[in-house]
């Protein structure tokens, strides 16, 4: 896993901008500890930092092709971010058709298969990546994202060009580079449903999941080569379990390939327990020893636990009886408030995200787990987009959520989420904000995206639908807080329930067959109770954990009060002092963890911090 960044602008000399792209470069260096280069070219900057995973040696970056053109430049050069997973298969084919490497990476099969099929080659890969690739024949530039949007990828277009990198930050390292806030980017930042290619900061975006967006003389063309689509399901329930397992066992046995320590993420649920009984099933065929588990844990929790909404029993007691069943190799990383609430922490986690995103203590604790756990291991393995493949939320078994005209996790809340999340905005811009529409409109726009099939129930369309928000615009959000988290400890974590051929066929599969035993993640769980302790194999859905300890709260609103003291805090024109004042003065007995509104809690100092680091204009806003 790597941080890619980079310029391309036809109206300047770039050879002569190095300070620059050394500063962009820069910026990456969370993303890829362990090498650094740049590749430029009249038009074009290509930067790169480096994670070495595979072919520790041979996989340097920018990497450029061999053959060269009449001017002697390379036909081709790459920045790549990510893993191919099937790359072996790729390079196999490749090099029958004539094709010599140098290397043992997946990088340079990437650029070979470039070569070969041209555009199309993004067909063949089976993976998570963002990669940028320069073609000086035709002076163009595309800019590629994975199937899922596992891996991120930003760009600004600017006068004759454009800016990119794994992150914003990259981007607005440049001169050119700009930080502003409208009314479209709030919403944004507040609406708890990401739009596909939209940020909060005005005229920044994302490479879409599953697009190409290419920069060339004529401008830029974004171009989508691969989406959801609906298609008849005709395999019965035992084949459709043993499908299932199949392509979990492949996904699992190719994200297992690394040339460093690798490890699996363990919270004692059916997702990351399926996974790692999987993983230690691959490596007793080889004999391969042990597999690394790491879960996370809150001081206290275990001896003052409340059962909350959504979480009924803690996790340690489940990821005990994991690794006793298993046999793995062990370590709880234990932590407790004075880490979630140090300053150094969470501005780690502010520069991680460089947007005003995030869902309270998760942040800074995701952040201190991954990084205890890279201190052994720079690969992981997680369970992200299980619930949203198979349906395992509660919002997907609750009536009034699965049939209402919004996003289901808006629907399963008591009061509307536009409510909550401009609870402590000033009136006015509230009401400019129009949040409510806003989230109206998206969710429009997102539910015709979807097709179905002729002779469909009108509960198999709702929940076809469920399914298609979920893993359209839910999951953008879970994985996105797992890459900024992870990279920015230098860790690579790999999500093999993102397996896109898993992911298709899941989704084709009717509503019935996900809830055939009257459980939520069906499928799932018969294709892998055969590895599981009962206990686990039939534990009710729980979402990552939350700290119950007040001391959290307590100081989350210490920090509240001192925003309101400081005259200069440039979140002040967007806020109600009072209503932030009026949600202080409540006495503070339940932890935001436990609330409704926890996920809005934090915002007004998310987005303080937020505008002060990047020094993000607000003249774009009605105020």
């Amino acid at each position: 896993m790597c941080g890619i960044a980079g310029w391309v602008d036809f109206g300047r000399d770039l050879t002569k901008e190095g300070a620059t792209a050394e500063a962009m470069t820069a910026t990456m260096a969370c993303r890829g500890p362990d090498d650094d280069g740049i590749w430029t070219a009249p038009h074009a900057m290509l930067g790169h930092r480096r994670l070495a995973v595979i072919d520790i040696e041979g996989g340097r970056q920018p990497m450029v092709s061999p053959e060269t053109g009449p001017d002697g430049d390379p036909l081709v050069v790459l920045s790549y971010s990510g893993e191919v997973y099937n790359f072996r298969e790729i390079r196999e084919e490749l090099i029958l058709s004539g094709h010599r490497f140098r290397s043992r990476s997946d990088t340079e099969v990437v650029l070979r298969a470039y070569l070969e099929w041209g555009s199309a080659f993004v067909d063949r890969f089976n993976g998570m990546y963002a990669f940028a690739l320069w073609d000086t024949r035709s002076e163009e530039l595309l800019l590629v994202r994975d199937r899922l949007g596992i891996k991120p990828l930003f760009y600004q277009p600017i006068d004759g060009g454009v800016l990119f990198g794994s992150e914003p930050k990259a981007i607005l390292a440049n001169p050119l580079g700009s930080a502003a806030l409208d009314l479209d980017g709030l919403r944004d930042a507040l609406a708890l449903a990401r739009v596909p290619g939209r940020t909060p900061l005005k005229n920044l975006y994302e490479v879409c999941p599953g697009h190409i967006v290419r920069v060339g003389r004529a401008g830029i063309r974004d171009e989508e080569y691969w989406a959801l689509t609906t298609t008849p399901h005709t395999d019965g329930t035992e084949k459709t379990v043993a499908t299932v397992r199949d392509i979990l066992e492949d996904a699992v046995t190719r994200q297992m390939i690394s040339d460093v320590p690798l490890c699996s993420l363990l919270s004692g649920g059916l997702d990351s327990s399926a996974l790692t009984a999987l993983a230690q099933r691959a490596l007793d065929a080889d004999d391969g020893g042990r597999v690394r588990t790491f879960s996370v844990n809150f001081a206290g929790l275990a001896d003052n636990f409340e059962p909350e909404p959504f979480r009924d029993a803690p996790d340690a007691p489940f990821v005990t009886e994991l690794v006793g069943h298993v046999g793995t190799d062990h370590q709880e990383i234990l932590l407790d408030t004075a880490h979630l609430v140090e300053p150094s922490v969470r501005d780690a986690v502010l520069r991680a995200w460089d947007l005003p995103y995030g869902i309270g203590d998760h942040d800074p604790s995701l952040y201190l787990l991954f990084k205890a756990v890279r201190g052994t291991s720079t690969v992981a393995l997680s369970g992200e987009s299980a619930d949203e493949v198979f349906g395992g939320y509660l919002w997907f078994h609750d009536q009034v959520a699965s049939t209402a005209h919004t996003y289901p996790w808006h629907a399963i809340n008591k009061v509307p989420v536009s409510d909550q999340a401009t609870a402590f905005l000033d009136p006015g811009l509230a009401k400019e904000l129009s949040l409510a529409e806003y989230v109206a409109d998206q969710y429009a726009t997102a539910a015709a995206e979807v097709t179905h099939l002729p002779g469909d129930s009108e509960t198999e369309r709702r929940m076809r639908l469920a399914s298609y928000l979920n893993i359209t615009r839910f999951l953008r959000m879970m994985l996105d807080r797992k890459d900024r988290m992870s990279m920015a400890t230098g860790l690579e974590v790999r999500v093999p329930f993102c397996d896109h051929r898993l992911v298709e066929y899941v989704y084709n599969t009717p509503w019935a067959l996900k809830t055939f035993d009257g459980r939520e993640k069906s499928l799932l769980r018969h294709a892998t109770k055969d590895l599981l302790p009962r206990s686990i194999a039939e534990r009710r859905k729980a979402p990552y954990p939350s700290t119950q300890d007040l001391g959290y709260d307590r100081a989350i609103n210490a920090e509240m009060r001192a925003m309101l003291d400081d005259p200069a805090a440039p979140v002040r024109p967007l806020i109600n002092p009072d209503a932030v004042r009026t949600f202080l003065a409540a006495p503070l007995d339940t932890p935001y963890s436990m609330m409704q509104r926890s996920v809005f809690t934090e915002t007004p100092v998310r987005l303080n911090a937020w505008l002060r680091l990047h020094d993000v204009s607000l003249g774009d806003l009605p105020l």
